[in-house]
């Protein structure tokens, strides 16, 4: 398994499909995933740090787990299969659960639990950005910082 790191979310164009942008903690490999509109809400909130005025679904579940004294230990994106992404959510009890990857790292972010990517999933789905192209992803942690929630509208 591969550790990890939370890039941001940003709106692909002109399909308006948000994703989420992985990139190997030690490693030079991105993993870009698909996801919903409110997935991409609730990651882009707890990178901002910003509590919403009610806690939603991913900080409902977080404030459960500290109530029954459990840890969310690590996420693992575990397969990809027909072009859909496979995750586990590992506690600190031993139980896994699998789950969609989105929520899995917008729960990850809430808990500051370790995120890992199987090597066979960052082999076929991801991408090396070469260094010619590092001032995109430059660009692109800019946009991260100046985006808000609202900015990804509401699913419907």
């Amino acid at each position: 398994m591969l550790q990890m790191e939370v890039v941001g979310v940003r709106v692909e164009m002109p399909s308006n499909q948000p994703i989420v942008l992985l990139k190997e903690a030690h490693g030079d490999r991105y993993l870009p995933i698909w996801i919903g509109m409110t997935e991409a809400t609730a990651i882009a909130l707890a990178q901002a740090e910003e509590p919403p005025p009610r806690p939603l679904t991913h900080d409902l579940f977080k404030d459960v787990l500290e109530a029954l004294g459990v840890r969310l230990s690590t996420v693992n994106i575990v397969a990809l299969r027909d072009g859909i992404f496979f995750a586990d959510l590992v506690f600190s009890n031993g139980v896994e659960v699998s789950a969609r990857p989105s929520d899995s790292i917008a729960l990850a972010l809430r808990t500051g639990a370790t995120i890992y990517a199987a090597e066979e999933v960052v082999r076929e789905a991801g991408v090396t950005i070469p260094d010619d192209q590092e001032d995109e992803v430059e660009k692109f942690r800019a946009f991260l910082d100046t985006v808000t929630p609202e900015d990804f509208g509401r699913a419907g």
